[in-house]
């Protein structure tokens, strides 16, 4: 029988997993301290109808044994999928698993203490202040709240140093900071006080630069992306280019290596059903979690609720955080600069899905130009003064 010529140079060596595998996993012969794995000739012999074959082939050669390279494939997918069944068996869902990097496993908060950037407009108001607010006025300044990016005051030419400078100040202190992308196309849809955005294109590429500068530092970051973005997607003129950004964003910051919680609006906005099916859609079974209660005023309990059931539409590993700076008296069913709010539990670590309870709206910036309030996103001196009051600072 003539044989077509199969030289070593048609096939190669054994793929290196192959390879480490077989060392890893050969007991030693003869005294020898490691595996010797390369191609041999040899016959694999083969039953078809009864009838015995031989063909020549290539073989996996460990220490004079010849191993066909499909048996290892086929004993690699077998540990796989008893590695799957036992993780169903004791309740663990195996999407989260695999679905989540490092990044996204790894909880930031636990043991960490917050970065609070030293240039932050509570600061300087702060620094500036006089009279008799002046003192509770700096008290408040002093709790670190989260930081926010935003395409009018760090455009694309700013965006990735802005963004590295926060991430190297959090490494140099040990600390991590909790950062805001909030910029995407048609921003406040549906009309409140802070609309704005970029076009699609401009938005992809602030969020990688964005994401380029936090990736200095991914230890030391854990992002939020977009408040209110899914929860009013459908007073959008175009929900689908939304969905396809958010998951970009998503898929940026994941790449960086940052942790990611994707917002996932409030308890009395979206119906808990719908929220899971909206996070479904830009990936949040390969993000860290969900935020809830952003810049919003409802009390904790009520959001716990609402995170705690929508977790449960959820895959396994599926985390949140909640922003806990304005809601200690709870929601008066306003929602700019209501009266008789008050401070919530200061930042911090959380306990089983929630990661940390944190200050992710500055409690002392306006929610508009509304009750003799500035622009949104403006200190407001008196109105940090108010809430630390009602909260009994």
């Amino acid at each position: 029988m003539t044989h077509r010529n199969r030289g070593r140079q048609d096939i190669g060596e054994p793929s290196p997993t192959i390879a480490r595998w077989v060392r890893d996993n050969s007991p030693p012969r003869d005294g020898s301290d490691g595996a010797v794995v390369g191609w041999s000739r040899g016959i694999m012999v083969r039953t078809t109808c009864g009838r015995r074959r031989g063909d020549e082939g290539w073989l996996v050669r460990v220490r004079g044994l010849s191993i066909p390279p499909r048996a290892i494939a086929v004993t690699s997918i077998v540990v796989i999928v008893t590695f799957v069944a036992a993780l169903v068996m004791f309740g663990v869902d195996p999407r989260g698993w695999f679905g989540r990097s490092g990044a996204q496993r790894h909880d930031p908060f636990a043991g960490a203490e917050l970065y609070g950037a030293p240039d932050s407009l509570a600061h300087k108001a702060a620094d500036a202040a006089t009279g008799p607010d002046a003192e509770i006025v700096r008290r408040v300044a002093e709790v670190p709240t989260a930081i926010w990016l935003t395409p009018e005051e760090s455009g694309l030419d700013a965006v990735e140093h802005r963004a590295a400078t926060i991430a190297e100040g959090a490494a140099e202190e040990n600390a991590v900071a909790v950062v805001v992308l909030y910029g995407i196309t048609d921003r406040d849809c549906a009309g409140g006080h802070s609309g704005g955005g970029l076009e699609p294109g401009d938005y992809r590429t602030w969020v990688e630069r964005a994401a380029r500068g936090l990736g200095h530092e991914p230890r030391h970051v854990a992002a939020v992306v977009e408040p209110d973005a899914l929860a009013m997607v459908d007073e959008c003129p175009d929900p689908e280019t939304r969905f396809d950004l958010l998951d970009d964003a998503r898929s940026a910051l994941d790449s960086a290596g940052v942790t990611t919680y994707l917002d996932a609006g409030h308890s009395d906005w979206v119906a808990v059903e719908t929220m899971a099916d909206r996070l479904r859609q830009i990936g949040i079974d390969e993000a860290r979690g969900f935020s809830v209660n952003v810049a919003a005023y409802n009390g904790e309990a009520d959001e716990i609720d609402y995170a705690e059931r929508l977790a449960d539409l959820l895959d396994d590993g599926v985390h949140y955080v909640m922003d806990t700076g304005r809601n200690g008296a709870g929601a008066s069913g306003e929602w700019c600069n209501p009266p008789g709010r008050a401070l919530g539990q200061r930042p911090g670590a959380g306990e089983g899905r929630l990661d940390a309870r944190l200050w992710i709206k500055p409690p002392g910036e306006s929610d508009g130009t509304c009750r003799g309030g500035p622009p949104a996103g403006t200190w407001w001196n008196e109105r940090a003064a108010e809430l630390a009051r009602q909260a009994g600072w």
